[in-house]
């Protein structure tokens, strides 16, 4: 009887065994699956701060391509006035030019000769 006592006591000790091994490996199974939702979770915080990284610099870029655009149409604003007065200033010429030129005629051809 202490024979069979002994047996079941073993039979007994390795389902104890069996049972604390498979949890374990649940545990142990389940440590992993944690272990690479953390990984996960720190790549995509590195890809997140590149990110915000490449968008900080692409909005410096933007910024500065804002100002310049304004210098220039600054530039233009004033290179207006001044083509505006240059494009006056020689019409008045040509217009003096022809006068000149018309009066010169009328004077040679005698039209004033009495």
């Amino acid at each position: 009887m202490q024979d069979n006592k002994k047996m079941s006591d073993q039979e007994d000790m390795s389902q104890v065994y069996t049972i604390q091994s498979q949890r374990l490996d649940r545990i142990e199974e389940k440590l992993d699956n944690l272990a690479d939702a953390v990984i996960s979770l720190a790549r995509a915080e590195e890809k997140i701060q590149t990110l915000t990284s490449f968008s900080k610099q692409q909005s410096e870029q933007i910024q500065n391509l804002i100002n310049r655009i304004d210098a220039v149409e600054t530039m233009v604003t004033q290179n207006s006035s001044t083509v505006s007065v240059i494009n006056k200033v020689f019409w008045v010429v040509v217009v003096g030019l022809l006068s000149a030129l018309t009066w010169e005629y009328i004077v040679h051809s005698g039209v004033f000769n009495n």
